[in-house]
């Protein structure tokens, strides 16, 4: 029995399962490429020949396993190299660094330091070699549980309830039609930003090919094919039989007049009932002046994406995983690695879901000049910190959650605001967990004067302490050493000793220090000193 990795399907032959995934997974790209069909093996191609001929070249006669399998680096211990290809770039990084690698092929005792010497080996020395002939030790395969939420229970200590596969026989395969041509119809919408006008001419054009012009080619197929069986059928049966095909043809029936993908509103209402698309909702803040924002529901979103199996599991492995082991050299290779994550109070006790806030403006007309600010459009998005960094940076999950004028950003705010106190109070319930689950801002990425504005300090530069990580002044900046004294790091505490300070003395601004920031006084883990880094794109 052949498993497919995407969906779930079984299928009883090898063959089946290639066919399965060069027809219904035919958008298989870069960011999501082929995973090899045996689950021992973790390699992937990037198009289904690429997949074809490492099967052929690697498994030629091996059956499924109930195994999983990783790669692990030989050097540094590192076990979470998922395909062939993070594997050899883990090494590289370390022949960069010019550390000492040995050969990772059966039987070689090469070694060398040198990123170039090291290429030029493999490529003479194990050119037509394979992963079967690793070392051992570097391939790690552990047990692969029926059901997936086994994998979570460890993490969790809670099961995850998953969808059962369906059998061949169950399966409604005009439903799976109608929505792989939905989907498709979607990412054309919105991946690769094709108009409703051009789908609507496309599926008309479509629709005439398929029950008008392919019913004599259906009609002259079904006649050769009774003749070549020796069948002899009276002519207005097959011609009926020929037309029957053509309009009944799941394509034809999605997208004729009355079918669900017929017309632009007719999808929207799919895509909103069969993917749970979460459209933005527009909030009316000032009618004379015609001000409003539009809003996507960070909740929503998140119980949408933590609805996914695959997003589930990386989830899952959050706690311990991707923390290096405590020794006098640890390694920092990911934010899970730092202080914030390792002393925070949520984080320690359960699995809590960590937000990244991105804020910038920009101006998309202005024809009275770029500097009046009258257009700016402030813009916030967020990413699910849960992740690996390597799938943190990917763009389809970077989700945009707010659009407003900059300058009633500071005035109106309210449904984000309500949404983070919501998740850090109350949390969000997944189905998949049966429970809801708390959640925190891990910190908010922007420029300087965003990050300013937001946190409440001087948005000015020019003068005065113009750090938000210290307390020097801009002169003190320019004439002292690091090592002085004169550059000392904000603290709770004292960021707190000068709110009271401007409370009490009724000061507009107090060592850089203007107002409370609205994130810290809302929520409960979100803390000003640590929830503002410095942003490396400005």
């Amino acid at each position: 029995m052949w498993k497919c990795k995407d969906c779930s399907l079984s299928f009883s032959e090898r063959s089946e399962l290639l066919k399965h995934y060069r027809i219904d997974h035919r958008f298989h790209s870069r960011r999501c490429p082929y995973p090899c069909i045996h689950a021992n093996c973790p390699c992937s191609s990037k198009t289904c020949n690429g997949l074809q001929k490492h099967l052929t070249r690697n498994h030629p006669s091996q059956e499924s396993t109930q195994k999983v399998s990783s790669f692990k680096c030989y050097i540094c211990d590192n076990n979470q190299l998922s395909t062939e290809y993070d594997f050899f770039l883990h090494i590289n990084q370390h022949l960069k660094k010019n550390e000492q690698v040995s050969c990772m092929f059966d039987g070689c005792s090469y070694k060398t330091n040198i990123y170039s010497s090291f290429r030029t080996h493999k490529w003479r020395k194990h050119q037509s070699c394979t992963i079967n002939v690793f070392k051992s030790g570097i391939i790690v395969t552990s047990s692969l549980s029926s059901n997936p939420s086994d994998s979570l229970n460890s993490d969790l200590n809670e099961e995850v309830q998953l969808d059962e596969p369906t059998t061949e026989e169950s399966r409604d395969f005009e439903r799976e039609f109608e929505l792989k041509l939905a989907s498709l119809l979607l990412k054309l919408d919105h991946t690769y930003l094709v108009s409703s006008t051009a789908v609507n001419e496309l599926l008309e054009e479509l629709q005439h090919l398929i029950g008008t012009v392919s019913v004599p080619l259906s009609l002259k197929t079904i006649n050769q094919v009774l003749g070549d069986n020796d069948c002899h059928v009276e002519a207005s049966v097959v011609e009926e039989l020929a037309t029957v095909l053509c309009s009944s043809h799941p394509i034809q029936k999605a997208i004729v007049k009355q079918g669900p993908l017929s017309t632009s509103s007719k999808r929207k209402s799919y895509y909103r009932r069969e993917f749970g698309v979460v459209s933005p909702v527009e909030y009316i803040l000032d009618k004379r002046n015609k001000k409003s924002l539009q809003y996507v529901s960070v909740l929503k979103i998140l119980q949408q994406i933590l609805n996914s199996d695959s997003i589930l599991i990386k989830t899952a492995n959050l706690k311990g995983k991707h923390q290096s082991p405590e020794s006098d050299k640890a390694v920092y290779s990911c934010p899970f690695d730092g202080e914030f994550f390792r002393n925070s109070t949520l984080l320690s006790k359960d699995c809590a879901i960590l937000l990244n806030l991105y804020i910038d403006n920009l101006e998309i007309c202005n024809p009275i000049g770029t500097s009046r600010r009258k257009h700016k459009i402030c813009a916030l998005y967020w990413t699910l910190g849960n992740l690996s960094p390597g799938c943190q940076s990917s763009l389809s999950s970077i989700h945009l959650a707010l659009l407003v004028r900059s300058n009633d950003l500071k005035v109106y705010g309210e449904p984000l605001i309500c949404d983070l106190i919501s998740l850090d109070q109350h949390g969000v319930f997944l189905p998949k967990l049966g429970k809801c689950v708390k959640g925190m801002v891990q910190c908010v990425i922007a420029d300087n004067l965003g990050a300013h504005s937001i946190a409440g300090f001087l948005e000015s530069f020019s003068s005065g302490h113009v750090c938000r990580f210290c307390t020097a002044s801009k002169s003190e900046i320019q004439t002292e050493q690091v090592d002085s004294g004169a550059f000392t790091s904000r603290t709770e505490d004292l960021h707190s000793d000068h709110l009271k300070t401007i409370e009490e003395q009724s000061l507009n601004n107090f060592c850089g220090v203007k107002r409370r920031c609205v994130l810290s006084e809302k929520l409960s883990h979100f803390k000003v000193t640590t929830g503002f880094p410095p942003d490396l794109c400005h």
